[in-house]
This record gives C-alpha cells, sequence and structure tokens, in this order.
C-alpha cells in the first residue's frame, strides 16, 4: 500500500488547479503530466477534465498519467 500524503491546509482544489493552469509551461502552450491518483485525490477527474476542456485543451490518458496539451492543435499519433 502507497504512502498517504499530506497535504498543507492552504492547497486547496481551486489552488492546485490553478497552479497546474498557470505553469510557465502550460501558460507557454506546452505539455504538462499529472499522475492520474493525484488528480482523482486532489480535486477529482471530472473537475480536472471540465477545466481541461473549458480552457480548450485536449488530454489524454495514459498509465498512470494524464496528459495535457495546453493548445488546441491536433494530436496525432505518430506509432
Amino acid at each position: 500500500m502507497g504512502r498517504m500524503t499530506i497535504l498543507p491546509d492552504y492547497l486547496t482544489p481551486d489552488l492546485w488547479v490553478r497552479q497546474v493552469f498557470e505553469s510557465r509551461e502550460a501558460l507557454r502552450g506546452g505539455v504538462i503530466k499529472r499522475q492520474i491518483r493525484d488528480v482523482e485525490r486532489l480535486v477529482g477527474r471530472a473537475c480536472f477534465l471540465y477545466e481541461v476542456e473549458s480552457r480548450g485543451y485536449q488530454a489524454v490518458e495514459n498509465g498512470r498519467h494524464f496528459v495535457v496539451f495546453c493548445n488546441g492543435a491536433p494530436i496525432r499519433r505518430v506509432r
């Protein structure tokens, strides 16, 4: 069984979402990756995916991660 991480009192779901989507990489239109278990524990899958969609971004799920493309460019699998 994995260790449970204790979050600081100040880290609210809203703050976490804001920090993710205001990161330098996100603001540059790049790619961010977050562990699914962290997303589900901190804000919930539905809320996270709503935030992705509301920004016009795209996300894929691969293994233990969500990979978010912080732009509207088409995604093409190359292999």
